[in-house]
């Protein structure tokens, strides 16, 4: 079983920044792929950038130029550092992971719980 935990959200004013970040848990859990989902009221949860091993990044073009993803020195986090945040950027943002149990070799997909941010005008 392997859990995700995010920390690092709030409020800010637009314009400020915030740093999400996340770690899985599992000592012999290798993540392939981890990223950030958000998802706003009344609306469908969206991917709002990923990372693979390789270090190759992609983002949505809403947060394109604003969020940075990166890897942690520690195995399996990851950071979503938020720069120039706007009103629509208010969701709760979700980590995901992509990886893969070392001993025996199974896949698994998961979320973590999730984080606020707000973003007041």
């Amino acid at each position: 079983q392997v859990e995700l935990v995010e920390s690092g959200g709030g409020s800010v004013q637009s314009g400020g920044s915030l740093t999400l970040f996340c770690a899985t848990s599992g000592t012999t859990f290798t993540a392939n792929t981890m990223g950030w989902y958000r998802q706003a009221p009344g609306k469908q949860r969206e991917l709002c950038a990923v990372i693979t091993t390789g270090a190759g990044t992609d983002y949505a073009d809403s947060v394109l130029g604003r969020f940075t993803i990166s890897r942690g020195s520690a195995k399996n986090t990851v950071y979503l550092s938020m720069s120039s945040l706007k009103p629509e950027d208010t969701a709760v943002y979700y980590c995901y992971v992509h990886g893969r149990e070392e001993t025996t070799g199974t896949v698994y997909d998961s979320w973590g719980r999730g984080t606020q941010v707000t973003v007041s005008s």
